[in-house]
């Protein structure tokens, strides 16, 4: 296995992981901030209506992309495992 391989593998692999996590994050950030905008305008300092609507976006992306994201995960991983003779021979 050369460096530019491994340097491959990790590339695809954090690839995958910063994927996973803009799925999880990007729509709770984007609900943050627009409930932000509403607390501010409305001056409504409560502390749950920031929280529940980022919890139920959060869940909500995880269960629509969450079978894409594995698809992706297995993926990478069967490629990896196949590769295996290739890479060690």
């Amino acid at each position: 296995m050369t460096p530019e391989v491994a340097l491959d593998i990790f590339r695809e692999a954090i690839f995958i992981i910063m994927l996973m996590v803009a799925v999880m994050v990007v729509p709770s950030l984007l609900v943050g901030l627009i409930v932000s905008m509403f607390q501010a305008a409305t001056q409504i300092n409560e502390q749950t209506l920031s929280f529940l609507p980022r919890l139920l976006i959060t869940l909500t992306s995880l269960v629509v992309a969450g079978p894409w994201l594995l698809n992706k995960v297995m993926d990478f991983f069967i490629r990896l495992l196949e590769a295996i003779p290739t890479l060690i021979g």
